[in-house]
C-alpha cells in the first residue's frame, strides 16, 4: 500500500513539473520620430505655398 502511494505520489509530481506554460509578451513600445513627422509638415507646406503662388485661383 505505501508503494501504491509513493507511486502515485511521483506520478502527480511529474505530471505538475511538466505542465506547460505560456508566457505573453508586450511588444516594443512604439516609437514616433517627431522630426521626421516636421520635416514631412514643412515640405508639404512649402510645396502647398509653391503651387498656390503659381496658379492662385486654383485654390
Amino acid at each position: 500500500m505505501k508503494r501504491i502511494a509513493t507511486a502515485v505520489g511521483v506520478v502527480f509530481a511529474l505530471q505538475l513539473g511538466c505542465a506547460p506554460t505560456v508566457q505573453v509578451v508586450a511588444p516594443e513600445p512604439i516609437q514616433i520620430n517627431i522630426k521626421i513627422e516636421h520635416e514631412i509638415r514643412v515640405k508639404i507646406e512649402q510645396d502647398l505655398d509653391t503651387a498656390i503662388a503659381r496658379d492662385p485661383e486654383t485654390f
